[in-house]
């Protein structure tokens, strides 16, 4: 499977790992070997790990599962917020705020009350407000939307969390494992791959490497959410075709019930007929018999 060409890897410096005084011993089966004091990255392990987090991704979206990018970082801010939208999922680009992930419910308030504010913006409602409390309300808002945007349609929580540089995103990397979700992570040498589900070693300071792999990722995600899409869409058929199915079912059940009805009710009249007649016939001997003679 080709994701990305050698050359293409080459040309993003994905292979510049940290200087081998910053290494992470648990990274050395990531490592080919150094140069000038830098370590540099295999390549076949970052191919590998970009094709197996793909297939992964993958399979999540064509599941109807969700993903929370992150990248905080100056380098992957952009990229991040880009990728996550393109692929019409989540992102978290400003400061990873604590319980995030472990305590969602507390997140969800802070979102609830970001659109509260924004809907009285439009209604022209903290025009009524003070000039003070108004600019009070202002800087929340923009507060909750610096750090809150990219969760504003995360109605629940993800599966998954695909981040550059798990280092520094540690706080979002110990919340997923406490939670259980699973970490997908672009890592440096300096990483701990032991905590992360799928590591993708490469360059995570280089903004070319972290646009490569977050672009492929979110493509897989849209190949997922295609196959979903396909998949409720035969659902929905094959629930159409069931709902006609046992509609005909019962007209058909109806219909011979009907049917059955009709032969009771006939074969009823038949018998009742059949028994006024024969009462009939018994009843005309005896009033032969009673007539007087002569008469």
């Amino acid at each position: 499977m080709s994701l990305v060409s050698v050359q293409e890897l080459l040309e993003s410096g994905v292979h510049f790992g940290h200087r081998v005084s910053r290494w992470n011993p648990k990274m050395k089966p990531f490592i080919f070997g150094k140069r000038n004091l830098i370590h540099i990255i295999n390549l076949r392990e970052t191919i590998k790990g970009l094709i197996q987090a793909y297939e992964f991704v993958k399979k999540l979206a064509a599941d109807g599962q969700e993903v929370l990018f992150v990248g905080t970082k100056r380098q992957a801010k952009k990229v991040t917020e880009t990728e996550a939208l393109r692929a019409g999922m989540h992102y978290v680009n400003e400061r990873w705020i604590g319980g995030t992930i472990t305590n969602f419910t507390t997140i969800n308030s802070r979102l609830k009350r970001l659109l509260e504010i924004e809907a009285q913006e439009a209604a022209g409602t903290l025009d009524l407000f003070t000039k003070k409390e108004k600019s009070m309300v202002m800087r929340e808002k923009r507060k909750l939307k610096r750090n809150l945007d990219g969760l504003r349609n995360m109605k629940k929580l993800p599966t998954t969390l695909i981040i550059a540089d798990p280092t520094r995103e540690k706080n979002a990397v110990l919340e997923a494992k406490k939670a259980g979700l699973s970490v997908i992570a672009l890592i440096d040498t300096d990483g701990n791959p032991s905590q992360v589900d799928i590591p993708i070693p490469g360059n995570d300071d280089a903004m070319r490497v972290i646009q490569i792999v977050f672009s492929r990722l979110a493509d897989a995600i849209l190949e997922g959410k295609a196959k979903y899409a396909l998949f409720l869409k035969q659902e929905e058929e094959r629930k159409r075709r069931d709902d006609e199915e046992r509609k005909k079912k019962a007209a058909e059940e109806a219909k011979k019930a009907a049917e059955e009805a009709k032969k009771v009710a006939e074969a009823a009249a038949k018998k009742a007929a059949e028994e006024a007649r024969k009462a009939a016939d018994e009843k005309k001997p005896a009033e032969t018999e009673t007539k007087p003679a002569g008469a």
